[in-house]
């Protein structure tokens, strides 16, 4: 278990890096017995200097979701991490080429919340219940831990991830929202294009089997710390594609059929 100092000291780095746009170096090197209450102890620090930076909670994000992703990491359950105001980009918008380190772009379904969402044994129809609407997103994903380390070859393990809050850095909603029941989540999907060529497609039931799914995951395992989903928050249920590169000049599209279409340009 590492120390309350430990923690901090983790917590400076990655809040340091992302400030500066550089990677640091694997802390899953520095701190090799690091568990996963301790990942989720550096980002609570790391979200904590966040807010007190003067940025504010929107919401939350899972991760990991998909089997091939788990494997990388040699992870078996998803992982989750905080969205903040700062993170919302304009559907049709730009990301200044100087925002982020090395962006990735993932296809999702967000849920937008009219209700707190809490308990130990929350079901797929609580997720419903307390469901506003759901509407595409595209989360951006970045990561201020550098994915493999060039002296050992040792690549970035769930202590990592988990730690610089779920990789997470932008988020874009758009397209058409629809009611929570409206549709066979399951059967939601995107083509998601680079510059005019398919990179890569998806369906909702790529997450667990069913978006809402990780959202029963993250209520029930922030019981475990006396916390929960709030009511207008947005999150993001994980991912159906694969991660897609994102370079300067770049432009995304990401088609969801029915529910319409978000585009993102990457600033040269």
């Amino acid at each position: 278990m590492m120390t309350d100092a430990e923690v901090e000291d983790a917590a400076r780095r990655l809040f340091d890096a992302e400030r500066e746009r550089r990677q640091i170096r694997l802390l899953s090197l520095d701190f090799p017995q690091a568990t996963m209450d301790d990942a989720y102890r550096v980002q609570a620090a790391l979200v904590k200097r966040k807010v007190a930076s003067g940025l504010h909670i929107k919401g939350w994000k899972i991760g990991l979701t998909s089997k091939a992703m788990q494997s990388a990491l040699s992870i078996d359950i998803p992982d989750s991490g905080v969205l903040f105001d700062d993170m919302f980009f304009e559907d049709g918008g730009s990301v200044p080429p100087d925002r982020f380190i090395q962006p990735r772009i993932e296809a999702e379904i967000a849920f937008v919340m009219k209700a707190p969402l809490a308990g130990s044994d929350i079901s797929i129809d609580d997720v419903l219940d307390a469901t506003d609407h759901i509407t595409p997103a595209l989360e951006i994903l970045d990561t201020r831990i550098e994915r493999t380390n060039r002296e050992t070859g040792k690549i970035r393990t769930f202590f990592d991830t988990i730690s610089d809050n779920a990789a997470n850095a932008g988020i874009v909603v758009g397209g058409r929202a629809a009611g929570p029941r409206e549709a066979d989540l399951r059967w939601i999907g995107a083509i998601v294009s680079r510059n005019g060529q398919v990179e890569e497609t998806g369906l909702g039931a790529g997450v667990l089997d069913h978006p809402a799914k990780g959202i029963v995951w993250l209520a029930n395992r922030l019981h475990r710390y006396g916390m929960r989903i709030e009511a207008g928050q947005v999150v993001l249920s994980g991912s159906f594609i694969r991660p897609v590169e994102c370079r300067h000049g770049d432009q995304i599209v990401s088609d969801f059929g029915l529910f319409g279409t978000i585009r993102l340009a990457f600033a040269a």
